[in-house]
């Protein structure tokens, strides 16, 4: 590959990049051969990323002093010479005068482009995306998904911070420390839950409790259990889920929903670590190890009342923070594989470049659970090929392709961004249809200049 003169426009302002974060490019995946493992590439020690055609490969060397990361990549699409990502002043730069296909940034084609962080590029129908990020220690320069390291394959990931969080998770599991869970909704909290009594060694099983779901006035019998004819309808003895939870894990989702007096009788089961049944009167000896989840803020809960300030102190022990899907998209491929092999005739399927840039562009808030609803939907629906109307709504949504808006100063483009935000109330994706560019690209935008979205919701700017 020659070398080519680098410029840059002259608007183009370099990303301020937190000290700890470190550059990486991640193959998310290659959409005709999904099958194909996603990897991660720290760039902290290259000055060139070269990308070609061919079995699937990594290597670095040092070439008339520069410092090369060549990747080979097996996407009948891509050309043998691919492009570059240069190292410039301030950033990166995407550099791809001679493949036949192109390069697409952000969903705009574009052969000579500088890039920013959590920039998706597509070479030929190989998805990538840049991104400047903390990793975990030790972590390898270079590393496939089925590489990762993670006590269990339910816990890979690419994200460092979550990475070092997990493993600690591991470190945690054979002991008796209580672990607590939380994030959104549908951020794989019970996913979790198994893994860590995988990990754990207990004899018992896994007992999962919707606290939010027990029906009101058998909260307890239900928990601890109940001896036959202890309420009216009861005309056997239950377990209970505390019970059957023996020499296991008790995962209780949404602790917080639980009713006050139920937490009072739930304490003193961890307290004397013995459960009397509902009409019972002997005490009956219990060895679980406890894990709880909650969406919520816990210090608010235990501020509001509703979690009580001496049961919070019995759950906590070890804090794990699950991030919202929309915040991991380098672990999008690996997760879309992980579905894809449970899912009837999952394993075989391709996705359309345009499906694959929808999956990018959403906003997940449902998370990992609604990206496995969308992807059961359109293998059951697509012959072979997910195509952007087999994801139903998530395609619906999607921006559509649109020329990037031409360069304007920082103040005319600052502008812009405000008075479009301020016509459509805060939606940041009618902005961007109104600015002609992608939501990707505005909400780079909007980073850049600290621009607070929800001043400029309800109407009017706060």
């Amino acid at each position: 590959m020659q070398d080519s003169t680098i410029t840059l426009s002259a608007d183009y302002e370099p990303e301020a990049i937190a000290i700890s974060a470190h550059p990486q490019l991640i193959v998310i995946g290659v959409c005709d051969k999904l099958a194909e493992p996603s990897s991660r590439h720290l760039l902290d020690d290259v000055d060139e990323v070269r990308f070609g055609r061919g079995p699937r490969r990594h290597g670095r060397t040092i070439l008339d002093g520069k410092r090369i990361l060549e990747l080979r990549i097996p996407d009948d699409r891509m050309s043998g010479d691919h492009g570059r990502l240069l190292r410039v002043p301030g950033g990166w730069l995407i550099d791809d005068p001679n493949s036949k296909n192109g390069a697409i940034i952000d969903g705009v084609p574009n052969r000579h482009q500088a890039v920013g962080h959590d920039c998706v590029i597509e070479l030929g129908h190989t998805f990538l995306l840049l991104r400047g990020a903390p990793i975990e220690p030790g972590a390898a320069d270079d590393v496939y998904d089925d590489g990762l390291v993670a006590g269990t394959p339910m816990l890979a990931t690419f994200d460092g911070e979550l990475a070092e969080r997990l493993t600690a998770l591991v470190r945690i599991a054979p002991t008796e420390v209580s672990v607590m869970l939380q994030g959104e909704t549908g951020t794989g909290k019970e996913v979790v839950a198994r893994a860590l009594h995988d990990l754990s060694g207990r004899k018992g099983v896994l007992v999962a409790v919707n606290c939010g779901a027990l029906p009101p006035a058998l909260v307890e019998a239900e928990l601890f259990g109940a001896k036959k004819g202890a309420y009216t309808g009861s005309t056997a003895e239950r377990t209970g889920y505390v019970r059957s939870a023996d020499k296991g894990t008790l995962f209780l989702d949404e602790v917080g929903e639980l009713p006050h007096t139920s937490q009072a009788a739930f304490l003193r089961v961890l307290q004397e670590r013995e459960v009397v049944p509902v009409g019972g009167d002997k005490p009956i000896s219990v060895d679980v190890r406890l894990c709880s989840a909650t969406l919520r803020n816990v210090d608010q809960l235990v501020a509001s009342g509703a979690l009580r300030q001496d049961l919070y102190a019995r759950l906590f022990g070890f804090t794990l923070l699950l991030p919202p899907l929309r915040d991991r998209l380098v672990d999008l491929g690996l997760l879309m594989r992980r579905m894809l092999a449970t899912i009837p005739n999952g394993a075989s399927v391709k996705i359309a470049p345009t499906a694959m840039r929808a999956l990018l562009d959403h906003g997940w808030p449902l998370n990992i659970r609604e990206l496995h609803k969308v992807l059961a939907t359109a293998v059951a629906l697509c012959d072979g090929t997910i195509e952007l109307g087999h994801l139903g709504e998530v395609g619906k949504r999607a921006t559509p392709d649109v020329p990037m808006a031409p360069p304007h100063t920082g103040d005319e483009l600052y502008d812009r961004i405000v008075t479009a935000l301020t016509n459509h109330n805060g939606n940041v994706l009618a902005a961007a249809k109104e600015m002609s560019v992608r939501r990707t690209q505005l909400y780079r935008w909007i980073a850049r200049y600290r621009i607070v979205v929800d001043d400029y919701r309800g109407g009017r700017r706060l």
